[in-house]
């Protein structure tokens, strides 16, 4: 695991700044919306010192942890709602909650998403800009033979269609393993006035379109988000059209999730609501490289060496990614 600095300290009034902390380290809490540690053990959403904060267990013993720190744009507001901790900035809200393990998630899934859809709506910030959705097990089967990411997109699926209308726009997201068990879900959104662009992928089909050969319900989420002139994009594998390709083969995987990547932010494709036109992979940050195989990380690190900035900052995760045939799942973040 590479090491980790502040981003640049250059916040503006409207955007969400993101960046990674090594483990220890403590910004300042009157300038955070949210912090999310990922470690070893998890626990529960909670507000220390009045910041939401969660843990997730994505790391193994010999692997230090790191946190994802939300930074805010005005004063914060924090409170809890049931299980939901959030805060509010003014132009942005964070808000995680926690599905305990059980043995079938569709329900669980649609009222924690319910809930957080409420709550948002409520408070004045219906455009979910980006989500994490870190599943327990994600490509074991629950007690009903389903696997554990269907039976949880089933869910999810429900809480877009009930609000449907109110919560604007499907986002970015991704959905992965972790070390432990239940989901965790988190998300940054914006009021309804934000001016918020969701992208599709051309060489993909949208997740929503996929056919029931994939689940009951399709996933929820959009290949990338383009807000407050940040560019979110969302996990993304070696899939073309709906189906994963290089089964088996880590380096052909792992080119086309980055062709795939270069595709999506390219100008052809994000110029299309972006006016300074794309991006290329060398102004990639806070990289996330899930990795099923542990065997598969050197490999995987140095390919990424290769294309990312030496400025990004990168972590490697040795998670299930949620089909049982992907090997290797990318995220970033432009801002």
């Amino acid at each position: 695991m590479p090491s980790f600095v502040d981003l640049r300290n250059s916040p503006s009034e409207i955007r969400p700044n993101i960046k990674f902390e090594q483990q220890g380290e403590h910004s300042d809490t009157q300038n955070i919306l949210a912090r999310v540690a990922f470690e070893k053990n998890g626990f529960a959403p909670e507000l220390h010192k009045g910041v939401p904060t969660l843990g997730v267990p994505m790391t193994t013993e010999t692997e230090p942890g790191f946190q994802e720190v939300f930074a805010a744009s005005g004063p914060v507001v924090a409170g809890r709602e049931g299980n939901l901790v959030y805060a509010v900035d003014g132009r942005h809200l964070f808000c995680a909650v926690q599905v305990v393990e059980r043995d079938v998630y569709r329900d669980a899934a649609r009222i924690a998403y319910d809930s957080a859809f409420e709550l948002a709506t409520r408070l004045g910030y219906p455009n979910i800009l980006r989500m994490w959705n870190l599943v327990g097990g994600i490509i074991d089967d629950n007690a009903d033979g389903v696997e554990i990411y269907r039976d949880f997109c089933a869910g999810r699926s429900e809480a877009f269609a009930l609000w449907s209308g109110r919560i604007l726009h499907i986002p970015a997201a991704t959905g992965i393993g972790t070390r432990g068990n239940g989901v965790y879900l988190y998300f940054i959104s914006g009021r309804a006035d934000a001016e918020v662009h969701h992208l599709e992928n051309p060489r993909q089909t949208p997740a929503y379109h996929y056919p029931e050969s994939y689940g009951p319900k399709a996933p929820s989420f959009a290949r990338a988000t383009f807000a407050d002139g940040i560019l979110y994009i969302s996990g993304t594998a070696s899939i073309i059209g709906d189906e994963t390709v290089h089964k088996g083969d880590i380096s052909g995987q792992v080119d086309v999730t980055l062709e795939n990547i270069a595709t999506l932010i390219s100008t052809e494709n994000l110029g299309k609501v972006r006016p300074e036109g794309g991006y290329t992979l060398q102004d990639l940050d806070l990289i996330k490289v899930y990795v099923s195989r542990p065997e598969d990380i050197p490999f995987v690190r140095s390919r990424c060496k290769e294309v990312f900035s030496p400025d990004a900052r990168v972590v490697y995760l040795n998670v299930d990614i949620c089909r049982p045939d992907l090997l290797v799942e990318i995220e970033a973040i432009v801002q």
